[in-house]
């Protein structure tokens, strides 16, 4: 195994029972989170543990996370670039409040989904991945919907009685 819990696309490849070129073609779909290390790719054991794990169901907080996640994708796909740059002004400030800790980790894979374009972000605002799950818990898109847009999302989320999103094996 490479130094720092790194593993190489071969070793991600030999853990999921694929070929080096699929993990490549995972991590250049966002799929799968990676590091540069000089012109090699680099992949943390956790992320790769986490496509190995069943779907877990989400909790009702999660549930009411992505209800509220996916009303900002409605919004993303009708006007991007107001999108984008709200959450580019939001997660600016909050780099700077968050320095130095564990949600500067987080903001700053919001940040390289932001730079992989709308595409990116929609899937991690939509998706029951666990990693994305995780991302949304500090989300840099407050302030995308209005007050009352929130309300309505809540409200709805309430009447569904919802205790599981719709499946999303297709993620």
């Amino acid at each position: 195994m490479t130094s720092g819990g790194l593993l190489t696309t071969g070793e991600v490849a030999k853990l999921l029972g694929t070929s080096r070129q699929q993990v490549v073609n995972l991590c250049g779909r966002g799929d799968l989170p990676f590091v540069m290390v000089g012109k090699h790719r680099r992949i943390e054991r956790s992320a790769v543990e986490a496509l190995l794990r069943p779907p877990q169901k989400l909790t009702r907080d999660q549930l009411k996370s992505l209800w509220l996640h996916q009303a900002v994708a409605g919004s993303l796909v009708t006007d991007p670039e107001a999108v984008l740059g709200k959450a580019a002004e939001n997660l600016d400030r909050l780099l700077v409040q968050h320095h130095g800790t564990m949600a500067e980790v987080w903001l700053l894979r919001w940040q390289e989904k932001l730079s992989a374009g709308p595409g990116a972000v929609l899937k991690a605002l939509t998706s029951q991945n666990p990693e994305f799950v995780e991302l949304r818990q500090n989300s840099p898109f407050a302030g995308v919907l209005s007050q009352p847009q929130r309300q309505q999302v809540l409200e709805a989320f309430t009447r569904s009685g919802c205790e599981q999103a719709p499946d999303s094996s297709a993620d």
